[in-house]
């Protein structure tokens, strides 16, 4: 199942066009800040789908039956680029468990990449709701290999992927790595083009660097 926000006319997509904007991107807080608002709507969305229990609270004045999130979901994000969507989710899903995988692209000089999965900091995700996090979903590479990596903690009932933007390539590849009856893919919008490089086209451009700050590569 693919959700894209996007389509929604909302302020996501406001927050969308300022983490586009080549002018506005020179603010790197204010491009963090997005990403972390983007997050923040992604977890309303996503809690629309949770299972939920009836439990009693008591107020000053007496009590109130409320319908309250039975589920407490793992939150997954691929470092570095991942960590202010991951923040955004952790605001909402406060109760939430955390897990962290060091993914990234190692290039060669011919330019061409594979996908180095160097560490992963995981709670079990067995019969739970696994949120997985990384801004962009352009080759799905990283998400993929993150995936495998997280699925040796045990198989989750639902898997949430949460990404600012994708790629038809992207959303393509990981459909036949995984079956979509127990995932559903959040995107704000879905580009169809992708560079030389695998880079979203129009896209963002580097949204590590964009957050953090150019690495050495």
């Amino acid at each position: 199942m693919i959700k894209e926000l996007g389509k929604q006319n909302s302020l996501f997509n406001r927050f969308l066009s300022e983490l586009r904007s080549e002018e506005i991107q020179k603010d790197g807080l204010r491009f963090r800040r997005n990403l972390e608002r983007l997050g923040e709507i992604f977890a309303y969305e996503i809690s629309k789908t949770l299972t939920y229990e009836e439990k009693e609270v008591i107020t000053p004045l007496g009590t109130s039956i409320m319908s309250l999130p039975a589920d407490f979901p793992v939150l997954a994000t691929i470092l570095r680029a991942g960590l202010p969507l991951h923040h955004g989710l952790l605001s909402y899903f406060d109760y939430a468990d955390s897990a962290f995988v060091s993914a990234y692209r190692k290039y060669s000089k011919d330019e061409k990449f594979t996908i180095k999965l160097d560490y992963i900091s995981a709670p079990s995700i067995d019969k739970r709701v696994l949120i997985i996090s990384d801004p962009m979903l352009a080759t799905g590479g990283s998400l993929i290999a993150s995936l495998k990596g997280l699925l040796e903690n045990g198989k989750p009932k639902h898997i949430h992927v949460v990404c600012a933007l994708a790629s038809d390539v992207g959303i393509n590849n990981v459909k036949k790595r995984f079956s979509l009856k127990n995932m559903t893919i959040w995107t704000g919008a879905i580009d169809d083009e992708l560079t030389a490089q695998a880079y979203i086209v129009p896209g963002l451009g580097d949204a590590g660097d964009l957050a953090y700050g150019k690495k050495d590569e």
